[in-house]
C-alpha cells in the first residue's frame, strides 16, 4: 500500500473522507518534512507510511467530532513541524490559523510548507505559550486551541485555556494512559476557567497504536494571573 492509499483509506476508516488535493499537499508536506528534517530535527519518525499513519492521520483525529468548524480561529501551541495545525487546516481550509513555536528554526520550516503546498490563512508567531497566553493580542481571542506534546495535562492547560474565548474548546492529544493525568488536571482545569467534556477514544489505522483526545470547553475567564512566567508552569504546576 502506498502512501496515498494509507491516507485515503486511513481518513476512511477514521470516519472522514480526504480528497484527491487534500492528499497531494499532504504527500507534498512530507516531502519538505524528510528534507528539511535532515538539517533540522523535527521528527524522529522517517518511514514514509509512518509519517501518513503517526503524524498525518493522527493529527487528522481532532475532526472526527465536530469541535472544530471550518471559519474558526485556531491556535497550535508548540506545533514543533506542524502537527495537529497544518494537516487539520488542509483538511478545513477557512479556518484562520496560528502556529505558535519556540524554535526560530521550526517556523522557518513551517513557512516553506505554507509557500510550497498552496495553502492560506496562516500566521507564525515565534515564542512561548506563557508569553502569548498573557498577551492581550491573543489572549482568550480563539475558538480552538490545540496540543499535541508530551507535557503533563494540568501544564497544557495553563499553556493553552488563556488562548480559548469563552464557548470554545481546547483540544488536547494524549497517550492511552491519560486518566491518572485527567484525575490530577482536575483542578488546573477549574482553575483556568474550562470544564471537562470528554475523553474520545482513537486507535490509528493499520496497526495498535491508541491515543486519546481531551476536550475541555472553556465556561470562565482564565483568572489575569495565569499563565505564569515561562518555565513556571513545568517547574511547578497547578494540583
Amino acid at each position: 500500500m502506498n502512501c496515498r492509499e494509507i491516507l485515503r483509506e486511513g481518513a476512511s476508516e477514521l470516519g472522514f473522507a480526504l480528497g484527491e488535493e487534500q492528499i497531494q499537499k499532504l504527500l507534498t508536506y512530507k516531502e519538505l518534512l524528510l528534507e528539511w528534517n535532515e538539517k533540522v530535527n523535527l521528527t524522529s519518525i522517517t518511514d514514509e507510511k509512518e509519517i501518513m499513519i503517526k503524524h498525518f492521520l493522527d493529527s487528522l483525529t481532532c475532526v472526527i467530532k465536530p469541535y472544530i468548524k471550518n471559519r474558526d480561529k485556531v491556535i497550535d501551541v508548540g506545533t514543533g513541524a506542524g502537527f495537529p495545525g497544518i494537516p487539520i487546516h488542509i483538511y478545513y481550509p477557512e479556518i484562520q490559523l496560528t502556529l505558535l513555536d519556540s524554535l526560530q528554526k521550526r517556523i522557518a520550516f513551517l513557512e516553506e510548507v505554507y509557500k510550497n503546498i498552496g495553502i492560506k490563512n496562516i500566521i507564525f508567531q515565534h515564542g512561548r505559550a506563557e508569553d502569548f497566553g498573557a498577551n492581550p493580542k491573543f489572549r482568550e481571542k480563539y475558538d480552538i486551541a490545540l496540543a499535541r506534546a508530551v507535557a503533563q495535562l494540568s501544564v497544557l492547560c495553563e499553556y493553552c485555556l488563556p488562548f480559548v474565548k469563552k464557548g470554545g474548546y481546547f483540544l488536547c492529544q494524549k497517550g492511552p494512559n491519560v486518566d491518572e493525568e485527567l484525575i490530577n488536571a482536575k483542578n488546573a482545569i477549574e482553575l483556568l476557567g474550562g470544564q471537562f467534556i470528554e475523553k474520545i477514544d482513537i486507535k490509528l489505522p493499520f496497526g495498535d497504536i491508541k491515543h486519546n483526545i481531551i476536550v475541555i470547553k472553556k465556561i470562565k475567564q482564565t483568572p489575569t494571573k495565569y499563565p505564569r512566567k515561562a518555565g513556571t508552569p513545568t517547574k511547578s504546576p497547578i494540583f
